[in-house]
């Protein structure tokens, strides 16, 4: 869906999908968006050219699919190439946040990570947990290296990328089962896709011998960044015994030393394999290729070789770039078991060595040499494996992973139906409503709580279509757990209360108590008699007392919530106005304190029921006959709701996981309450100016219960009137807790009777004007 200045996500929304309904659509009409992370050309080494692969190969099997490269660099002044739209500074943690949002303000519909160790700042590079906890967008890791064994902080590294990560990538069986096994990765999220490979017709005799003026000479070669685990001692010490029956032999080694071997010790590590071939009376049968060697280079190079040789130490490489490479191009290979070669090289594809032993090696060589024949053989099976790993064949796994990640359900909800009233009697017993579900089902474990009871009450009393009987029966249900709740002693509420209707706390937190008064205030103002409401501001005026000792933000604006409530109809209640002097004095003191540049808010951070603070401020700004205060209500609100709203358009409330984090905004875990606190501050905001864009702002909260949200996912069912506990990086929380449910027939309560009970100027059709509309704006006397 696109929108812009001129046309109302409203207008955008029923174009798309019809104005009754949610989002209709599975897949959007728009391009996809990837954004692929990891290091990247010009950078020399294995994932800058896998990663380099996979954006070539990706175009062109997908010349649809706009890929954005995000390239990791060890300085702020490294090379970049033109296709990469950002550097990562390794090391600067604010690098990774920034990345993070930009990924978000790109409408990216996948984020694709090529992790490996050592390509990222932190212990066990744990500053990409930075950038992977800021997107918004599902999650691929394709892991380069897995270990079996790892220390602590690679565990905590490893767990958190499997927990956040929408689909993992391993090349190889070992993979997926040491990902199950040691970091608890469900099997269903894991895509085993091969390391993929040029696809070249087979060469038999490079054309580089007689460039190189080779002749005949046997070749065998090893490739790749020089370093001690790369088993060259052993392969040099195998020369001797294999040079006794060839002595023209050539052992090339091509690759340049690894760049932090050389910044550590230069070619101290080269030299001495130098000096062992000289001592062992075989320098003349090596040939030394020092430099990093492009693909197509590379590829050429690998053609040259009889025989190529992976004498690598380490039996738990599960990659090896170059040895896919020479399978695919038809080499004899010749390697150590470890994790990558043990696969690919099954079913005589390659001879495997028992360890990195010279006599191994060399006893593999000899027999190589002496039978050409075994030897072509063996090079046509390794060509014939190579044809399910060519690059093609690969691309096209890949987009089918991009796509499959990306690719929302498509639903249709009703979107103006109230929801069943069926899922509160569920919840509800002859105590009060439950606090958590297990799945669908009441969780009795957990009891009760006064902050979900003071819900129920506002619920019931803003429901006109439930009947006489029933209202006065839940009105006392709920109510009686409020009064229950008065701990007098104190002159605080409780909030806890165990399944067998034990309390479990004398006082409960300020936030609970502030929400109890918003309930009492709001059913003061829609008790369905008088006697309801004159219970009510009776309670409310008992306790109020407690409001002047808040200190919390969010409970002073519930407090003050429901202080402005009662006095739509007590409006001689001097307790209530007093919360509502103290509250918005607060609250305004605090905006105008912690605000700064791009962040107009109270806080240095967002944290749950953000919307009721701005919600709080103009209405006391409106009680109070306060421009300043009411202005800065409407302030806050335009900005909240301008960061909660995704480059696609949807809404995208702070998620849990980033509560507390000064100057951000983390996409997960969704809740509920969020889009309800908005359409209520909306809804306030849109009676207060009667300016179009907050009913906009309204229905783009509302579309998030629908599936207009990050996961395309219906949170909410009007049919069954039960809400999921949130949306999570994975999809939806299928928990239904009291919460949840409140928050959504109370959000739609908001929508039905500001909006499209009596309609709004959206739907006459009327301009973008001052309304003032009624009955609202009779509430504050001029």
């Amino acid at each position: 869906m696109k929108f812009d200045g001129e046309t109302s996500f409203l207008t955008a929304f029923n174009d798309e999908h019809g104005s009754s309904f949610g989002p209709a659509s599975g897949i959007t009409a728009r391009a996809r968006r990837l954004a692929l992370i990891g290091c990247f050309r010009p950078r020399q080494c294995g994932i800058a050219t896998f990663t380099a692969d996979v954006y070539d190969h990706l175009r062109a099997t997908r010349p649809d699919l706009a890929i954005d490269i995000y390239a990791m660099r060890l300085r702020g002044n490294d090379a970049s190439d033109p296709a990469a739209v950002a550097g990562i500074d390794e090391g600067d943690s604010n690098a990774y946040r920034a990345a993070a949002e930009a990924i978000n303000a790109s409408g990216a519909d996948a984020v694709w990570l090529q992790h490996e160790f050592g390509i990222f700042g932190g212990p066990a590079g744990d500053m990409i947990l930075g950038l992977v906890d800021r997107i918004a967008a599902p999650l691929i890791v394709t892991f380069h290296t897995i270990l079996a064994e790892p220390g602590p902080d690679q565990r905590r590294v490893m767990e958190h990328l499997v927990a956040k990560a929408a689909k993992l990538v391993v090349m190889s069986a070992f993979g997926r089962d040491t990902l199950v096994g040691v970091y608890g990765a469900k099997p269903e999220r894991i895509e085993l896709i091969e390391h993929g490979t040029p696809d070249r017709p087979f060469v038999e005799r490079s054309l580089l011998r007689a460039s190189l003026g080779l002749g005949d000479r046997p070749i065998m070669s090893t490739f790749g960044l020089i370093g001690p685990g790369k088993g060259l001692e052993a392969a040099i010490r195998a020369l001797p015994a294999i040079a006794a029956q060839y002595p023209d032999i050539l052992y090339r080694i091509v690759g340049a030393t690894h760049p932090n071997l050389v910044t550590a010790e230069g070619e101290a590590y080269r030299n001495s394999l130098v000096a062992l071939a000289e001592e062992l009376g075989v320098a003349d049968n090596i040939a030394w290729e020092n430099r990093f060697l492009d693909l197509p280079d590379l590829l050429e190079q690998i053609e040259l070789c009889d025989i190529y040789l992976a004498p690598y130490p380490n039996l738990a490489q599960i990659t090896s770039g170059t040895l896919a490479y020479a399978v695919a191009l038809g080499r004899a290979v010749v390697a150590t078991p470890f994790v990558h070669a043990r696969e690919l090289l099954a079913d005589e594809v390659g001879i495997l060595l028992p360890a990195a032993e010279s006599e191994a090696i060399s006893e593999a060589a000899l027999l190589l040499l002496a039978h050409p024949d075994e030897r072509r053989a063996l090079q046509a099976r390794a060509y014939a494996r190579g044809r399910r790993t060519a690059w093609p064949e690969i691309a096209r796994s890949f987009a089918a992973l991009v796509e499959e990640v990306a690719t929302v359900p498509g639903h249709r909800e009703p979107r103006r139906m109230f929801p069943a009233f069926g899922a509160i009697r569920a919840l509800s017993d002859d105590v009060g409503i439950l606090q958590h579900g297990a799945g669908l089902v009441p969780d009795r474990n957990h009891g009760y709580c006064i902050d979900d009871n003071a819900r129920a009450l506002m619920l019931v009393n803003a429901s006109p279509s439930i009947g006489d009987e029933e209202y006065g029966l839940l009105f006392a249900r709920y109510a009686a757990f409020l009064r229950h709740g008065w701990n007098a002693d104190r002159g605080v509420f409780r909030n806890f209360m165990s399944y067998d209707r034990r309390w479990l706390e004398e006082e409960g937190s300020e936030d609970s108590n502030g929400r109890t008064l918003w309930a009492l205030g709001h059913g003061a103002a829609h008790g369905r008699s008088r006697a309801h409401a004159d219970w009510c501001a009776g309670l409310f005026s008992q306790t109020a007392a407690l409001a002047a000792e808040l200190k919390s933000p969010r409970a002073i604006a519930f407090a003050l919530l429901g202080a402005d409530e009662l006095l739509a109809r007590y409006s001689g209640n001097a307790a209530a106005l007093a919360i509502v002097e103290r509250g918005g004095a607060l609250l305004h003191a605090l905006w105008k304190s912690a605000r700064r540049t791009s962040w107009d808010w109270f806080e240095p951070m967002l944290a749950y029921d953000n919307a009721r603070l701005a919600e709080a401020l103009m209405r006391a700004g409106r009680r109070l006959a306060s421009v300043p205060i009411e202005e800065a209500g409407i302030a806050a609100l335009d900005w909240l709701c301008d960061i909660q709203t995704s480059e696609a358009g949807h809404f995208r409330p702070m998620g849990c996981e980033g509560f507390g984090a000064a100057g951000e905004l983390f996409p997960f875990d969704q809740q509920p309450l969020e889009a309800w606190a908005t359409i209520d501050a909306c809804a306030t905001a849109y009676r207060l100016s009667g300016k179009l864009r907050w009913h906009d702002r309204a229905e783009r909260a509302y579309g998030w219960f629908l599936g207009a949200n990050d996961r395309g996912a219906v949170i909410a069912s009007s049919a069954t009137g039960r809400c999921c506990d949130g949306l999570t990086r994975h999809g939806v929380n299928s928990n239904v807790g009291a919460e949840s449910v409140l928050a959504f027939h109370l959000a739609h309560r908001a929508m039905a009777d500001t909006f499209w009970a009596r309609g709004t100027a959206k739907d006459t059709g009327a301009n973008d004007v001052d309304l003032q509309s009624e009955p609202y704006a009779a509430q504050y006397p001029s």
